[in-house]
C-alpha cells in the first residue's frame, strides 16, 4: 500500500455479505437501516468494495460484526474479510470482530487472526452485542488485543440499527455511552482505541475520553459532516486535530457525500489531510508502501 498515492483512508466500512449471499443482520434489522440512511446499495461484496475505493484512491479499512449471541445471526466470516485484504492489499485493511459473549473461544480467535490472518484490529458493537464495554466479560479479550498490538474499535453513540421498527426492535441504545470506554482505556493503555461515530447524544462525553486518554482517537463515520455537532468540529480543528479520523460507514453512507460534505466544514487547511489520511496512517502503522 502506498499511502502517498492515497487522497484518503476511510477507517470504517462494512462488510455485510458472505461470499455465500448470507447477510450479517437479519432481515428486519437491515431493512430498517437502510431505511434510516436512506442507503441504496446496501449488500456490496468484498470485491467491490475493493472495486469501489480503488477507483477512488482511497484504501479502507473493513469490518464484520458480530453479534451472533444477541442476534441469532452468524457474522460474515472475519477470514473472507482478511482473504479480501490478501488479494486487494492497496486498498483493503483487514479488521476482525468478535463476540465478547464467545469467552475463551474468541481469546483464542485473536491471536489466530492477527497472526496467521494479518488483521489489525477488532470491532466491537456494544448496543448489538449487548455488554457494556467496561464489562469484565470482554476484558480477556482486551488483554488478547492489546497483547497483539492491534486496534480496539468501539461503536458509540445511537445505530440506526433497528431504528423505527417496533420497540427499536429490542436494541438498547445504553450500550452505546462511550464514558464505559473511558475504563478500558484507563485499564489497557497500551491498546489503541477508537470511538466510532459522533456520539449523539453523548458527544461531550466521547470528546472528554478523547482528550483525557491519550490512545483514544474518534472516527467520524455514520453522519453526513453537516450534521456534525459544533463542539465536535471545533476540538477536530483544535485540541483533537491529530486524534479524528475519516470514516464513512460505507455502504450506509457513501465516501463521496462524506467527503463532499466535509469540504464546507470550517476547518484550517492544514487539519484537512491529518483527518483524512495522515492520522489513520500513523494509527495504523502503514508506511509509504506497506
Amino acid at each position: 500500500m502506498n499511502v502517498d498515492e492515497l487522497v484518503a483512508i476511510d477507517v470504517h466500512t462494512h462488510a455485510e455479505v458472505s461470499s455465500r449471499g448470507q447477510a450479517s443482520l437479519s432481515d428486519g434489522l437491515d431493512a430498517a437501516a437502510g431505511a434510516y440512511f436512506k442507503a441504496a446499495h446496501r449488500r456490496p461484496t468484498l470485491p467491490e468494495i475493493a472495486a469501489h475505493y480503488r477507483e477512488r484512491s482511497m484504501a479502507c479499512v473493513v469490518f464484520t460484526v458480530d453479534a451472533e449471541a444477541a442476534t441469532g445471526t452468524p457474522a460474515v466470516p472475519n477470514e473472507e474479510v482478511a482473504e479480501a485484504a490478501r488479494q486487494n492489499p492497496d486498498v483493503i485493511i483487514p479488521f476482525a470482530s468478535i463476540d465478547p459473549h464467545k469467552g475463551r473461544t474468541g481469546v483464542r480467535q485473536v491471536r489466530r487472526l492477527v497472526d496467521e490472518f494479518g488483521i489489525r484490529g477488532f470491532k466491537f458493537h456494544p448496543i448489538l452485542q449487548e455488554f457494556r464495554p467496561n464489562d469484565r466479560l470482554a476484558y480477556p479479550l482486551y488483554e488478547a488485543i492489546e497483547e497483539a498490538g492491534a486496534v480496539a474499535v468501539f461503536h458509540t453513540g445511537q445505530t440506526g440499527i433497528g431504528a423505527g421498527m417496533p420497540g427499536g426492535g429490542g436494541i438498547r441504545l445504553k450500550y452505546g455511552n462511550p464514558m464505559d470506554v473511558d475504563d478500558v482505556a484507563a485499564d489497557f493503555p497500551g491498546m489503541p482505541i477508537v470511538l466510532a461515530h459522533p456520539s449523539f447524544p453523548w458527544q461531550d462525553e466521547a470528546l472528554a475520553v478523547a482528550t483525557h486518554k491519550p490512545q483514544v482517537h474518534i472516527d467520524l463515520s455514520g453522519w453526513s459532516p453537516k450534521y456534525f455537532p459544533p463542539q465536535l468540529v471545533r476540538y477536530a480543528d483544535s485540541l483533537l486535530q491529530d486524534k479524528v479520523l475519516f470514516g464513512s460507514d460505507y455502504p450506509l453512507i457513501s465516501p463521496d457525500r462524506w467527503l463532499a460534505d466535509f469540504a464546507a466544514l470550517p476547518l484550517k487547511d492544514e487539519v484537512r489531510p491529518k483527518i483524512l489520511k495522515e492520522n489513520a496512517a500513523r494509527l495504523l502503522g502503514l508506511g509509504r508502501h506497506q
